[in-house]
Formats: C-alpha cells, structure tokens, sequence
C-alpha cells in the first residue's frame, strides 16, 4: 500500500482567500474567530494580503488566475468591487460596504438598528435633552445605525440633528469638512448627545471639537461603535463605544464557509451572519450626566459606581442626603423611572458584561455580584434583557 506523501496531506487542506483589513478593531475580532475556527477544525491555509511595502496590488491582480492559487473559498470584508471576487465562482462569505447584501456570497451584516437604540438608550440614561448623529450617507449600515438612533430618539420625544456630509473641493476634502463640521457643531442646542457611525468618526469629531473651541463631554458627549481601544484609548479625551461580538462573528463565518466548501454551497450561500452589539464601554467622552437635578446626577453617579454591590434605595438617598420620598419624586421628574429601577438597570448591565466579557458561571457571577442565587439573578435579567443569561451569552459571548 502506497504510503501518503507531503503533497497528498496539502491537498487535505483548505486554501482559503483572505480580503481583511487588520488595521481596525471590526476585522481584527473577525480574524481572532477564524483563526480560532481554524485551530479547532483546520488547519487551513490563508492566501491574504501582503503588507504596502510588497506591493499588495499585484498580488490582488493575480487573484484573476484562480488556478494559480488553486484556493477552496473566500471570506471579504468590505471590498470595493466585491463581484470581481464572486465571479472567480468559489464559496464566499463577504461584508458588504455601501450596500445591505451581497449577491452570490453569505454575508456577515450589523446589527446596525440596534447599535443604533443602545446609543441612544446610553444618553437617554444620561438626561440629554438635545441629540445629533454624525455619519457617513455612502455606508449601509451608518445609514442604519442613524435612522435607529432618530428613531429612538423620536420615541423619546426629542428630536434629532443629523450632519449631512460636504462634497470635498480641491485636494484636501478632510481640512475642508473639518471646518464645515465644527461650525455644524457649533450650531447645535447644548449640553448635545452624539452618536457616530464609527470609532473614527468620532474621532474626525474631537478633532473639530477642538477646532471649535467646544468641551467633551461637558457640551457635547461622543459616543461610536467598535470599541477600538486603540482608537479610543488614544484620542483626547477617550472615547465610549458600543462593543460588539466580532470574534464570535468570525468564527460563524469560518464554519460556515466550511459546510459550503464541503459541497453544501447551494444550500448554504443565502446564510447571514449577524454581528451583534454587546454592551457599551464607557470612557470620558459620555462620562457626564446632563441631568438639570444635580441630586438626581450625584443619585446615579452612586449607583452606578456600586454597581457590583447589594445598595438599597435607602443607601442612595442616604449617599446624597435627600430622603427616600423626595428622591424618588426627583428620579420620576428626572428619568420617568424609581430608583430602584435604576439599581436594577445598573446590575444587570453589569451582569451583561461580565456574561461577555469572562468565562465565570452565572452561579459564580451571581455569588460575586451578591446576589442570593442563580434564581434571583436569572429573574432581574430576563426582566430588563427579555431572556435568560444563558441565552445571552450564547448569542453574545465569545465562541
């Protein structure tokens, strides 16, 4: 019996095209689920960009002559000319970019309108009365992201300023916006909530901010979506970010390109992969309560720093020295809501996270967070999320 050669192993091995972007948080958690799906169930190999300094662009071109790479499948993440790629006939996960869905391919989409109800929820639970969204009219899901949030917005009974983009003139669109952007700024009603498309986006809005003369957050508070902490971490102030389930996402993608290239393509290639947002990291760019009821703000302020404790309502009232009867007229004026509300809200958020965020149990996070069994805690969570912490991290934890 003929033994089995280096090259009969390497046909075994799936080839696979690589069209991401590693430069931003979004694509580097798809790549850590891939990467994770082809450690478990691989190994596979990846055909993917080289850096600029080996000309990358060739090596697209020659992505023309299938043969030559004899790769298996395709995974792409907002390409410009997706269909170039689509038409080299292989199985394809793809991210579309301008548009909602890309045909030919599974696709891995946002859940862009309720990234869109998070921000807005997160600066409502601040006390703005005056809102703005800034993003980019060319992107599906910034579009998205910004008719959710007005709507959102609208429910709550306020209205919305959306920043409606220059055409760039000359050779320098950016310095050309930037002044355009802070005098749009400028003009808004203040203190001002905005919610931006992207990290980046929010970053391109500091930087006129400052142009401007205007203080983050005390007359405007930022918040994007990513949580790229690099981004975020480097810009001045920080910024807050919406996080989201891009590793789980990846590793979605990866096994779902497994089965089309295992001969069940036709059967697999109208799938979606849904990128879901987790939980919100606050950092100083939203660190701020506009609340005109400086009790109520110092009241939530505590609340949300003992997060991780067992408070009463009669511990808060006593942290700022209202009596309970007159904090709870003052929180239903303010918020529409109890105190004790507010307490709920702000544990199980902090539940959420450490569900996401760690590999702790729930009876484990339970005990931690003080409460008296998983019963208890099963109970606050599916009151205010709508199912059960095991649910939740099933559909937002890491793979």
């Amino acid at each position: 019996m003929p033994s089995k050669g280096i090259n009969d192993d390497m046909a075994q091995i799936r080839k696979i095209i690589l069209l991401v972007e590693p430069s931003r948080a979004y694509c580097r958690g798809l790549l850590r689920g891939i990467a994770k799906y082809s450690r478990l169930h691989g190994p596979w190999i990846f055909y993917h960009k080289p850096p600029y300094y080996r000309h990358p662009a060739h090596w697209v071109r020659a992505l023309s002559h299938q043969k030559k790479l004899d790769a298996d499948g395709i995974i792409m993440v907002e390409q410009e000319k997706p269909q170039e790629f689509i038409e080299l006939g292989l199985p394809t996960i793809a991210s579309p970019y301008i548009e909602d869905h890309i045909a030919g391919a599974a696709n891995i989409i946002g859940d862009n309108a309720n990234m869109g109800r998070m921000a807005a929820e997160h600066l409502l639970d601040r006390g703005f009365k005056n809102f703005a969204y800034c993003g980019f009219e060319d992107m599906f899901g910034a579009r998205r992201r910004g008719e959710s949030f007005c709507q959102r917005i609208d429910e709550a009974g306020f209205q919305t300023y959306v920043y409606k983009k220059p055409k760039p003139r000359g050779r320098r669109p950016w310095e050309d916006e930037q002044i355009f952007m802070a005098d749009w700024l400028t003009s808004l009603p203040k203190p001002v909530g905005l919610m931006t498309c992207t990290d980046d986006r929010s970053q391109d809005v500091v930087e006129a901010c400052k142009i401007a003369g205007l203080h983050v957050p005390e007359e405007l508070a930022i918040i994007g979506v990513d949580n790229d902490e690099l981004v975020c971490e480097l810009s001045s102030p920080p910024l807050s970010s919406i996080a989201l389930n891009t590793q789980r996402s990846g590793y979605e993608a990866a096994e779902l390109l497994d089965k089309m290239m295992s001969g069940k393509r036709k059967k697999f290639a109208n799938q979606t992969i849904v990128v879901h947002p987790t939980h919100i990291v606050t950092r100083q760019s939203t660190d701020i309560l506009a609340m005109q009821d400086r009790q109520v703000a110092d009241a939530v302020r505590f609340i949300r720093r003992h997060a991780g404790q067992v408070i009463q309502v009669g511990d808060v009232a006593d942290a700022v020295a209202v009596s309970r009867r007159s904090l709870e007229q003052r929180f239903r004026r303010e918020l529409g809501r109890s105190v004790l509300a507010e307490i709920k809200r702000a544990r199980v958020d902090q539940v959420a996270r450490m569900l996401v965020e760690t590999n702790l149990s729930v009876s484990q996070i339970a005990l931690a967070l003080g409460y008296s069994g998983v019963e208890n805690i099963a109970r606050y969570f599916r009151s205010e999320k709508g199912m059960s912490p095991l649910a939740y991290r099933k559909l937002y934890g890491q793979k």
